[in-house]
């Protein structure tokens, strides 16, 4: 049978990241992609330029049309823009009681431009985090998750996974893309108790748009099929893949898109 998956996060009108690249992971991946919206966002490749948030009620009511009619295998949330959003995601989502919940934290974007209002930290590590099967920040975003300051290591990633679990979500890959001065990209699973170390070649490119939600959401496309840690697995051979393959593509003048459909497109 093939697997539901919702996205509830941003868009992009350059389809490199958020809503877009999720459905296009999602569909890579074999698996069928619904999806609710939370804000619109005009962003291309060299940045984000603004947004607007939706009314958190309709964003709950786009969860419930969805909920009422299809079965859910397994969500993903991205952007929530704000706290009153991501209370009324945190509310449908214990309504609704999906199986496999994947939060990537999504506060700021590449071009440095904020996606989180600051007083809403709180309401996604409060009330997201908890219901969340895995979460999938990156270092900047752990960071204000644990409301700290550090120049990060490799030895303090691996540390600070802990910390990040008690914040209640089940599992926790903190990501390592932008630890400096390593040939690879060291990332830490941790479940509470044990941690896995999971790397590979850093990849020089410029074409790193939606690298974020690209990983989170080729997580929640393999939950209902597999474990977390062969879902992350599966998820970073093929974001490491789509990366290399990149190239390829001819999309913008500033950071460019992952090619999500690299082994599907005929001649590419």
């Amino acid at each position: 049978m093939i697997a539901n998956v919702l996205t509830i996060a941003g868009t992009d009108p350059s389809g490199g990241a958020g809503i877009q690249a999720d459905i296009k992971t999602f569909s890579a991946l074999g698996v069928y992609a619904t999806s609710v919206i939370t804000a619109v966002v005009a962003q291309n490749t060299q940045g984000v330029r603004s947004f607007v948030a939706l009314e958190p009620q309709f964003v709950a009511e786009q969860i419930d049309a969805v909920f009422d009619d299809v079965r859910i295998d397994a969500v993903k949330i991205g952007m929530v823009a704000n706290a009153a959003i991501a209370e009324a995601i945190a509310a449908r989502l214990r309504h609704h009681r999906p199986h496999n919940i994947v939060l990537d934290p999504v506060m700021v974007a590449k071009s440095g431009h904020h996606l989180l209002d600051p007083e809403a930290v709180a309401s996604v590590r409060d009330l997201l985090i908890p219901l969340a099967t895995v979460i999938t920040p990156n270092l900047p975003e752990a960071a204000v998750l644990l409301g700290i300051e550090t120049s990060w290591s490799i030895a303090e990633m691996k540390e600070r996974a802990s910390d990040l679990a008690r914040l209640g979500s089940e599992w926790v890959l903190i990501k390592g893309g932008h630890l400096a001065g390593t040939d690879q990209s060291v990332d830490f699973l941790h479940d509470g108790k044990n941690t896995i170390e999971l790397s590979a070649p850093r990849i020089s490119t410029d074409n790193d748009h939606g690298t974020g939600c690209t990983l989170s959401a080729a997580i929640a496309a393999s939950l209902p099929s597999n474990d977390v840690p062969e879902s992350v697995r599966r998820a970073k051979g093929y974001m490491h893949e789509a990366l290399l393959a990149s190239g390829k593509l001819d999309v913008g003048h500033g950071h460019g898109p992952l090619h999500h459909f690299y082994n599907l497109w005929q001649g590419t």
